[in-house]
């Protein structure tokens, strides 16, 4: 060990220790780069207005004083989600040096549809999607509060997710 202590097997209390901790690789950095990528992600929807429920109603009001800048902010996460898959894809691995892991196509079915319907209802309803509302909350909106509340509700309702 780094302190001279015994070398014990890659385990933690009977469970396997994931390859990076396995392999000596600090386990904190990718959970370092999640908390990076998190707060630049926070800080942007914030810039972006995307944490303001009456702009975010704004751009969805085609009929009213429709506001389309959340359109060039939509645009511009496209782009660089676009990138990351691409470099993703090729190099096989993440900025911290995991595997590169992007989901495959599904076809459209009813349960997308009717999820999407439902986002799109609350989104309307709210004037947040999940992660502007989780930004807002962090930020000391309770009017955020109910639906982060319910998001975690229907989290934990659902389970945890079966891998692909």
């Amino acid at each position: 060990g780094l302190c001279g202590g015994v070398h014990r097997p890659a385990s933690h209390r009977g469970r396997a220790v994931s390859a990076p901790a396995a392999s000596g690789r600090n386990p904190l950095i990718p959970l370092a780069g999640a908390l990076v990528a998190g707060l630049i992600f926070g800080v942007g929807l914030i810039v972006a207005g995307m944490s303001n429920p009456a702009k975010v109603l704004g751009f969805l009001d085609l009929a009213g004083a429709w506001d389309p800048s959340l359109a060039l902010v939509m645009v511009g996460g496209i782009g660089v989600a676009r990138l990351g898959l691409l470099l993703g894809r090729r190099t096989r691995r993440s900025a911290s040096g995991e595997p590169f892991h992007a989901s495959g196509h599904r076809p459209v079915n009813r349960r997308l549809l009717v999820g999407s319907a439902l986002f799109g209802i609350g989104w309307g309803l709210a004037g947040y999607c999940p992660g502007p509302a989780v930004v807002a909350v962090g930020a000391g909106s309770l009017a955020a509060l109910p639906l982060v509340a319910g998001m975690l509700i229907g989290l934990w309702v659902r389970g945890p997710r079966k891998a692909d």
